[in-house]
């Protein structure tokens, strides 16, 4: 038997006298008396402890999951005798209450609200530690639920739930884009075909106003003209630019085919002009 005791710190010893709880002993040296049989008995821990405990359970909808719970707790200042002999096993005890209120809540909710029901599952497991450990002379500091894990085969239908969810709306918002190039592909068209149609009506506008200026100034200067001989005239230059631009490339293979009646001006001219080109050719 010692005459001194060194206790930890962060410990406090618990003196007994022949078996019997005499006093509390902190950190540091003590002196004890081997005549009263004084000795530490035990050790208690003042430090916040922390318990991991992996509990499995089902959900509402008989899926299985495992829940992993971590307890902070310490003991109570001033009340080390009741946490080291009114317990045998105080991490045992607190697992069958962690047990308990897990598998009386989450069998409540179904999978996919385990999840965002974490924190009020934390909460009713230290609100019914704290109720039932605080007798023992234990402090629950707090209580998280770190980890819910369903089972394998579970997890992969979820992921493929999930994918197949996601690829829907990629499949979704693609066919949107692809509706809405053709739309607006339809209404450049649209604006391309009517903007051309505006351009070649103003282009003959022009060509109709010419020509009628021309007539009438021809006409003005050139008294008994009819605007048919005119407009035969005009034909006939137009023709003779058309058989320049023609001639001006060496490899252009054309075929001239009269038309129309030839009792006019032009038409008589045009016919002279077809004749002469052949003889020329021969």
């Amino acid at each position: 038997m010692s005459c001194f005791a060194v206790v930890q710190q962060g410990n406090v010893g618990l003196v007994t006298s022949c078996g019997k709880f005499q006093r509390k002993a902190g950190s540091g040296c003590h002196i004890l008396n081997p005549l009263l049989c004084e000795m530490v008995s035990g050790y208690v821990s003042t430090r916040i402890q922390q318990l991991d405990t992996s509990v499995e359970t089902k959900t509402k909808d008989n899926v299985f999951v495992t829940c992993i719970v971590s307890v902070q707790y310490q003991v109570i200042p001033e009340r080390e005798f009741q946490a080291f002999y009114k317990l045998t096993d105080p991490q045992r005890q607190i697992t069958a209450y962690i047990f308990d209120v897990v598998r009386s809540c989450v069998p409540k909710i179904l999978l996919d609200d385990v999840f965002s029901a974490k924190e009020e599952i934390a909460q009713n497991v230290k609100a019914q530690l704290a109720k039932a450990m605080e007798s023992f002379g234990f402090l629950i500091v707090g209580c998280l639920v770190t980890d819910i894990t369903p089972d394998g085969k579970v997890r992969n239908a979820m992921n493929e739930i999930n994918a197949a969810q996601r690829l829907r709306e990629a499949t979704k918002d693609k066919a949107e884009a692809d509706k809405l190039l053709v739309v607006k592909a339809a209404e450049a068209e649209s604006e391309s075909k009517y903007l051309a149609g505006v351009g070649i009506a103003r282009q003959r506008q022009a060509i109709i106003n010419g020509l009628k200026d021309s007539v009438v100034s021809f006409s003005s200067e050139i008294p008994g003209t009819t605007p048919q001989e005119v407009m035969d005239m005009m034909m006939l230059t137009q023709y003779n630019d058309m058989l320049k631009d023609v001639g001006s490339h060496g490899q252009c293979n054309t075929i001239f085919m009269p038309s129309g009646s030839s009792s006019s001006v032009g038409g008589q001219m045009l016919a002279a002009n077809l004749a002469g080109m052949h003889g020329m050719r021969r």
